[in-house]
């Protein structure tokens, strides 16, 4: 159970999973936090949205936060050819995955960052320079990884419950490739909303 008490998905008849059940509970600040996810993993990019997602969910991984890495490994998987065993093998062993050189010199970095920024030193960067890496990409690795080590610890922070069947997962991802993230929370929290106006609607069709 959550620590807090968090909007109830009518379909589910309990609180919405991982980050969703916060963010409908405080939609003011689940829009920045979307549309700055929505910009790092989805918007204009040299990386594709499948590395940028291997990215989060490495990270998310590595913060050993179930949901974060669940959901965006199906997310990177439903952009990756639905490569699953990839999607594992980056989570948990990168050095070795069928990746490209460049995409494991951003992971080296995004890994240091979610221990500490000032564990990146300058060799660091310049291997990924060396792998072909630009300013750009090296910058929104960062942020991506700083991001979800925010993401993480807000939904673990704040005790969400997260399914376990992937299907779940497969089934949000293919929602979120195609409509993106701001657009599947504003339709949670439109949910809430319309399940909190029937109890009013019917209680002044009772009284009239």
């Amino acid at each position: 159970m959550a620590h807090i008490e968090l909007p109830v998905s009518p379909e589910l008849g309990r609180e919405f999973p991982g980050i969703v059940g916060p963010m409908t509970y405080r939609p003011e600040t689940a829009g920045p936090i979307n549309d700055l996810v929505n910009i790092l993993l989805r918007g204009e990019s040299s990386l594709s949205r499948g590395e940028r997602e291997l990215i989060a969910t490495h990270v998310s991984w590595r913060n050993d936060c179930f949901f974060c890495q669940t959901i965006h490994g199906a997310v990177a998987a439903a952009q990756l050819g639905h490569d699953e065993p990839l999607v594992e093998r980056v989570k948990t062993d990168w050095a070795n995955a069928e990746i490209s050189a460049k995409l494991k010199a951003l992971l080296n970095i995004a890994g240091k960052v979610q221990q500490s920024g000032k564990q990146v030193t300058a060799d660091d960067i310049a291997a990924a320079r060396n792998e072909g890496a630009t300013d750009r990409e090296i910058h929104d690795t960062v942020l991506i990884s700083a991001v979800f080590c925010m993401a993480n610890r807000y939904v673990d922070g704040l005790a969400t419950w997260a399914p376990t069947d992937a299907n779940i997962y497969r089934a949000r991802a293919e929602e979120i490739v195609e409509h993106g993230y701001v657009k599947v929370t504003e339709m949670a929290t439109t949910m809430v909303a319309g399940a909190k106006a029937t109890p009013a609607r019917n209680s002044i069709e009772a009284r009239g």
